[in-house]
């Protein structure tokens, strides 16, 4: 079914589940940054598969830090290749709204940060296109992130970053993680 504004059905049900949430969440969940001052951006991180933790101020005063920033592309490296790549800012900064929405407390547990394209590759082979590996994954350029956090629960994670509409939001509850990006705003 297409509504005549042109949202389909699932899409008109995905932003009133949104809104939903939005709704219902306390309002100290919309109460700001996590930590620092207001020109101050820090982000946290567990990688899951190297055991690596990084907590650091990437922005500060509205310039971003060139060694916070080195850091954190090293911490969202392709573990696999171990090769490293420029993380997006606007990643960050969207990562920093979310972590400011849950006001969870914990690091951003990641699950796969940059992937070379390589290993993009071997992943997508091993589970075909079911897998939810994309050929032009946007890992592939520094843009996504899968990520869980302890004590947030997956589905309320999913949903508070589909209410920022800042880009594309994947929904894998087997696999245990939310895979955001800076692309264009789409839900799956």
């Amino acid at each position: 079914m297409v509504r005549q504004d042109g949202l389909s059905r699932r899409r008109f049900l995905m932003m009133t589940a949104a809104a939903t949430t939005v709704a219902v969440m306390p309002a100290r969940a919309f109460a700001g940054p996590r930590a620092g001052s207001p020109t101050e951006r820090v982000l946290s991180f567990f990688n899951t598969h190297t055991g690596e933790r990084l907590t650091t101020a990437y922005c500060c005063g509205g310039e971003y830090q060139p060694e916070a920033l080195q850091a954190i592309d090293h911490i969202l490296r392709d573990f696999r290749a171990n090769e490293v790549r420029a993380i997006d800012p606007a990643l960050l900064d969207l990562l920093h709204e979310l972590g400011g929405a849950l006001r969870a407390g914990e690091p951003f547990h990641v699950i796969s940060g940059y992937r070379s394209p390589r290993t993009n590759a071997q992943l997508r082979s091993r589970g075909g296109a079911q897998s939810g590996v994309a050929s032009g994954s946007l890992h592939m350029i520094g843009k996504a992130i899968d990520i869980r956090m302890p004590g947030v629960q997956l589905h309320h994670l999913r949903q508070a970053a589909v209410a920022l509409r800042r880009g594309g939001v994947g929904y894998y509850p087997v696999s245990d993680f939310v895979h955001v990006d800076t692309g264009r705003v789409r839900y799956w």
